[in-house]
C-alpha cells in the first residue's frame, strides 16, 4: 500500500492527514529523520513557513528530507510547505536574514504575495487535468514568481502562479487541506504510486 508522510511540526498536518485517509492512503505524521522510512511521499503542510524553518533545523530534518526525494519520495507542499521546496524565497523581513530551503523545485516564490491573514479569501480556479474548477484556499499565500525550464504550471489565478509540478515535486500556494475536495491528494497519491529515483536539480 502507498504510504504518505504528513509532516507535522507546525500546521495544518492533521488536515492533510484526515484527506489521505479519506482517499484510503496509509499515513504516518512525521516529526523526526526515521519517520521517513518506508514512505513514499511527504507533504509539507502550510503554516508559517520562519517557524517551519526553525523547527526544521531544531529536529535536522533538512537533510534527510533531501535525501528522501533524492531516494525517490515525492514532495507536496502547501503554502508555507510550498515556500520550503523552493530553489529561491522573496519577501524575507531583512532583520531574518535569508531563509532556507529545500531548493528542490527551480522557482522563486514570494511569501505572503496575496496580503495578511485578513485578506484570505477562496476562488474557483482551473487547474489542468481536472475537470470544472477547484476551491482554492487562500491564507497569506505565497505565489512564484517565476518557474523555471522544467517545471510545469497547472493552475493560476488572476495571472498569479499558484500550482505548479516539477518531476515528483509538487507545491500549491493555497491550501487544498482546507477545501472538502480531495482531487488534488488522489492526484499526489498517484504521484506516491510511482516511486522512482529523482536527481536533484542543480
Amino acid at each position: 500500500m502507498t504510504k504518505i508522510g504528513v509532516l507535522a511540526l507546525q500546521g495544518a498536518f492533521r488536515e492533510h492527514v484526515q484527506m489521505l485517509r479519506s482517499l484510503g492512503a496509509e499515513t504516518r505524521e512525521v516529526r523526526l529523520a526515521g519517520e521517513l522510512d518506508g514512505l513514499d511521499g511527504l507533504i509539507l503542510p502550510g503554516g508559517e513557513s520562519t517557524t517551519m524553518c526553525r523547527l526544521m533545523t531544531d529536529f535536522d530534518l533538512w537533510e534527510p528530507v533531501r535525501a528522501f526525494h533524492t531516494s525517490g519520495g515525492a514532495l507536496w507542499g502547501t503554502c508555507a510547505g510550498a515556500i520550503l521546496l523552493a530553489n529561491t524565497v522573496e519577501g524575507v523581513s531583512p532583520h531574518l536574514g535569508a531563509q532556507p530551503s529545500l531548493a528542490v523545485l527551480d522557482v522563486t516564490i514570494q511569501r505572503n504575495a496575496f496580503g495578511r491573514q485578513v485578506d484570505s479569501f477562496v476562488a474557483d480556479i482551473s487547474v489542468k487535468g481536472l475537470e470544472g474548477c477547484f476551491p482554492a484556499v487562500f491564507i497569506r499565500a505565497p505565489v512564484f514568481t517565476r518557474v523555471g525550464p522544467d517545471v510545469e504550471v497547472l493552475a493560476d489565478w488572476e495571472g498569479q502562479t499558484v500550482l505548479v509540478r516539477q518531476g515528483r515535486v509538487l507545491a500549491s500556494s493555497f491550501h487544498p487541506e482546507l477545501s472538502e475536495d480531495a482531487r488534488l491528494h488522489a492526484v499526489f497519491f498517484e504521484l506516491c504510486s510511482k516511486k522512482q529515483k529523482t536527481h536533484m536539480p542543480v
